[in-house]
C-alpha cells in the first residue's frame, strides 16, 4: 500500500510512467507521488538536438527524471530526463524497488498482528521511516541488528516486524580490495612475507573479514568485506600498515595499492 504524499523537491530523482509522448515533450506519472502528473519538455528529453523524440521515451517506460520546479497550485511539475545519469538512474530505480517491496513486507507484519496496514504505519510505519530515512532502511537496519529495535521500542509490534525484516531482507555488505607488493631478499624472506601478512590479518580485529591470496611474487590481493564502506576502509587500513610495518622492521619493502574503490 503506498502512502499517499504531496509533491516532490526541487532537484528530487523520481520514478515516473511515461503515459504519453508528443513533438513538444512527455507526459508521466509520478510513481512516488501518488501518480500526479508531471510533463517533460522536449528540450529536456536528451542532450543534443532531438529529431524523433521516440527514439528516446516511449509511452509505457518507466524513467528516472529530475524536478526542475513545482507549482503546487496548479498541480505542476517540470521535469528532465536528460539531466539523470546512468548510475543514478541505477540507483533511483533500485530504491524504489526496496520500497515496494518494503511496503509488502508492512503489509506482512500487520497481517500477523491481525491489524490494518493503515493501522501499521499509523503505530509504527511513518515513524520508522522519518528515523531510518526510507521504510526499507529500517527493515535492512533491523535484519542486520534486532537488538536495536527492541532497545528503543515496546509493544507487540517490535518482535513481528524483526521477524518478518530477519526472513525477508539480506543484510548488505561491501568489498574492497587493494595489492600488496611484498619484497625482501633476506635469507628467510619467504617466511619473513608470510609473518608480515599475518600480522596484517591479526591487526583486522572483528569488524570485517579479510582474505588474502598471493596473484604471483611479489604481488599478494587483500580483500576486505564489511557492513559499510567507511569500516572496510579504516580495516583496509589496520591491515596494510600493520603488514608494510612488519615487514621493513624485517629488512624487506612493502606497498599497498588500490585496483579499486
Amino acid at each position: 500500500m503506498s502512502r499517499s504524499k504531496g509533491f516532490p523537491d526541487n532537484g528530487e530523482l523520481v520514478v515516473c510512467s511515461v503515459t504519453s509522448v508528443k513533438n513538444f515533450g512527455a507526459f508521466v506519472t509520478l510513481d512516488e507521488y501518488d501518480d500526479k502528473e508531471g510533463f517533460i519538455h522536449v528540450r529536456d528529453i536528451a542532450s543534443g538536438w532531438v529529431k524523433y523524440i521516440r527514439d528516446f521515451i516511449r509511452e509505457g517506460q518507466k524513467v528516472v527524471c529530475k524536478v526542475l520546479g513545482v507549482d503546487s497550485s496548479k498541480g505542476h511539475i517540470d521535469l528532465s530526463l536528460k539531466s539523470v545519469n546512468d548510475h543514478q538512474k541505477r540507483e533511483k530505480i533500485q530504491q524504489w524497488k526496496n520500497e515496494k517491496k518494503a511496503e509488502k513486507l508492512i503489509e506482512i507484519v500487520a497481517e500477523r498482528l491481525s491489524i490494518s496496514v493503515d493501522e501499521a504505519y499509523d503505530e509504527f510505519g511513518l515513524e520508522l521511516t522519518e528515523v531510518y530515512d526510507t521504510l526499507y532502511g529500517a527493515f535492512e537496519s533491523i535484519a542486520a541488528n534486532p537488538d536495536e529495535l527492541r532497545e528503543d521500542y515496546e509493544g507487540e509490534w517490535v518482535e513481528k516486524f524483526i521477524e518478518v525484516a530477519i526472513e525477508n531482507v539480506s543484510i548488505p555488505y561491501v568489498s574492497i580490495d587493494g595489492i600488496l607488493e611484498m619484497k625482501s631478499m633476506a635469507p628467510d624472506g619467504v617466511e619473513d612475507i608470510r609473518k608480515a601478512l599475518m600480522d596484517g590479518i591479526a591487526a583486522a580485529g572483528d569488524d570485517a573479514e579479510v582474505s588474502i591470496t598471493s596473484v604471483g611474487s611479489p604481488k599478494y590481493r587483500v580483500v576486505i568485506t564489511a557492513d559499510e564502506y567507511k569500516i572496510a576502509e579504516d580495516v583496509m587500513k589496520k591491515v596494510s600498515n600493520a603488514a608494510i610495518k612488519s615487514l621493513t622492521k624485517a629488512g624487506g619493502e612493502a606497498v599497498l595499492k588500490r585496483e579499486s574503490r
